[in-house]
């Protein structure tokens, strides 16, 4: 059975030492002292441990069933969703005016962390339920908004996204689900979704699918698209539950992992729906959805990482096997423990370099979230905006290589069920191609984000981190040393690609798109370099002032220092990829593939 211990000292490090929450001038954080979060935090993390993690190799083994049109979720799921309900996480960070606790968006996110590293499979149920609420509430009418609501944040009625159907994922302009207008202002929505997270269930009362749909005489392409809610039950005037939809489960999706989730083939055979925002802009309301679970999917990324190198490094501590080359390091025994060997540490450093910079880096990005919309920050809107991407992409790619690296650290043992490590790969997997693909991702960056209102996001990231550097060099020579020189010169490495970009990209375009993928990953290590940059720093204030666990903070600062020389420098290796060109990757034909 695989173990799992939330991390809430270090998300209290990133919340009070490295982002200085209660200071952050960010309307509704002056609550979050260390007393409040520290009380958040552990009640979240006793959830995780003791009911969500015993859960996940059951529904690992169990799976979903689909009987006569009803899908049954694994055992013990209903009762741990009826926990989640009781306890309020899910109306955590939700509007007031309906029901919810109107907690930030940064808590919200420390929470959903520690809830995916214990069951992956299970949270997304909740998870899509909170980017319904979100579409909603952002683009939904006030009639809506009070029918819908108020039981999406109580989790009473749990919600979806449908845009997915068997001809057409990225390019949903080829959607063919149609929308006919009724007399009564409603609408008729027939069509065929598939790969719907959480689409048919047990859990709640009802559910309610956001569905993607094209209205006659909308025109082609994606401005044709509109965006409608339809229930799995209809809802009365007064609240009350009315007659089942026509929108059935046609099947489930037999897959490589998140088996506790239900993906569920839709079918919509004439299904009422009710228009969300304005005719053919269905788009600009499902991404509203389509960019938290963006963000989401990040931290589902790096929350598996998180729990495979927790067993990574129980078992490093434990198993037996040769001798330290410098001498016996348990001499009483027959052997010792396989974290004196070199390789054994560069594997574990290497996961947890990443799962601590991932945790502060997605930790920065709901704070701008915050700031953007408690602040009206339009600043830290178009910064979170450039970062989406990166967010997604790099550390999805990033989260699932240390499940990976976590299960080698077990050599065989890693890969035999008994141990749990080869399911956190497979669950992990899907965090690469859901919610648009890593590749989708990296040209939305390239192609659309950078160069956004002129670029200003991208220089204003620039002239963040010289600030930084501007700020503290000089003080410390080893920190210089150890952290500011290093993010300076990937600082370089990502100028140096982005003016690549721009001297290619309109002469040259195939130049650029074909740079993307590493333009992403160089961006991410810069963004997790400034973050090891800013807890090196905020360690090191906390040993000079006596604050905290020395010990962890020295810690912190080793582990910075790996990440800072042994994987930040991939940024040169990055930029040399995007300055070769297109002529490596489009010289070949496509008949000789």
């Amino acid at each position: 059975m695989p173990i799992y211990d939330a991390p809430t000292r270090d998300m209290q490090f990133v919340l009070h030492d490295v982002l200085a929450v209660s200071e952050a001038g960010i309307p509704g954080y002056e609550e979050l002292d260390r007393e409040t979060t520290a009380a958040i935090l552990g009640e979240a993390a006793r959830l995780s441990e003791n009911v969500l993690a015993p859960l996940n190799p059951v529904g690992d083994a169990q799976g979903c069933t689909l009987e006569n049109g009803v899908v049954r979720t694994p055992e013990g799921f209903r009762d741990a969703y009826e926990q989640m309900r009781a306890g309020g996480w899910m109306s955590l960070d939700a509007d007031p005016e309906y029901g919810g606790q109107g907690m930030p968006y940064l808590i919200g996110s420390a929470v959903g962390e520690m809830f995916v590293s214990a069951n992956m499979a299970f949270n997304m149920y909740q998870g899509l339920t909170h980017g319904a609420y979100s579409a909603i509430h952002a683009h939904g009418s006030e009639e809506q908004k009070r029918t819908y609501l108020p039981n999406l944040v109580d989790g009473i009625w749990s919600g979806t996204m449908n845009l997915t159907e068997p001809h057409c994922g990225t390019d949903l302009g080829l959607i063919r689900t149609k929308a006919e207008p009724a007399d009564d202002g409603s609408y008729r929505i027939t069509g065929q979704k598939i790969w719907i997270s959480a689409g048919e269930h047990d859990l709640s009362e009802n559910i309610i699918h956001l569905v993607l749909a094209k209205v006659p005489g909308g025109g082609e392409g994606t401005k044709g698209i509109s965006l409608f809610i339809v229930p799995k039950f209809l809802v009365n005037a007064d609240g009350s539950l009315g007659e089942r939809n026509a929108v059935t489960c046609g099947g489930l999706e037999s897959k490589m992992g998140i088996h506790g989730n239900a993906t569920c083939v839709m079918n919509y055979d004439g299904a009422t729906g009710y228009l969300v925002g304005e005719l053919h802009k269905g788009m600009r309301a499902m991404f509203t959805m389509m960019n938290e679970a963006r963000i989401g999917v990040g931290l589902q990324g790096y929350a598996q990482g998180e729990v495979a190198y927790q067993n990574a490094r129980a078992f490093a501590q434990d198993r037996l096997q040769g001798r330290d080359v410098t001498g016996p390091a348990n001499p009483d025994g027959p052997a010792d423990p396989i974290i004196v060997h070199p390789d054994v540490r560069r594997n574990l450093l290497q996961q947890k370099s990443f799962v601590e910079g991932a945790r502060a880096f997605t930790f920065w990005g709901a704070q701008m979230i915050d700031r953007a919309e408690r602040a009206g920050d339009a600043e830290a809107d178009a910064m979170i905006s450039l970062l989406t991407p990166v967010i997604k992409g790099f550390l999805t790619d990033k989260g699932f290589e240390t499940t990976v690296l976590a299960q080698q650290t077990l050599g065989g043992s890693g890969f035999v069920k008994e141990w749990g490590l080869e399911q956190f790969v497979r669950d992990s997997r899907i965090t690469m191609i859901y919610e648009g693909t890593n590749g989708i991702q990296s040209l939305d960056l390239v192609g659309r984000k950078l160069g956004q209102d002129g670029g200003k996001a991208i220089m204003a990231f620039f002239e963040m981190v010289k600030a930084f550097n501007k700020e503290h060099e000089g003080a410390d020579e080893a920190f210089d040393r150890d952290f500011l020189e290093p993010l300076k010169q990937a600082s370089k490495d990502l100028q140096s690609a982005g003016m690549f970009f721009m001297q290619q990209g309109m002469k040259n375009p195939q130049a650029a798109l074909s740079g993307s993928y590493d333009f992403m990953h160089l961006f991410g290590h810069v963004c997790l370099g400034f973050m090891w940059a800013k807890m090196g720093l905020a360690a090191k204030a906390a040993l000079a002032e006596g604050r905290g666990d020395p010990a962890f903070m020295e810690a912190k600062l080793a582990t910075g220092r790996y990440y800072m020389a042994r994987q930040l420098p991939a940024t040169g290796m990055h930029l040399a990829r995007i300055g070769s060109g297109a002529a490596p990757v489009m010289e070949l034909d496509a008949a000789q593939f």
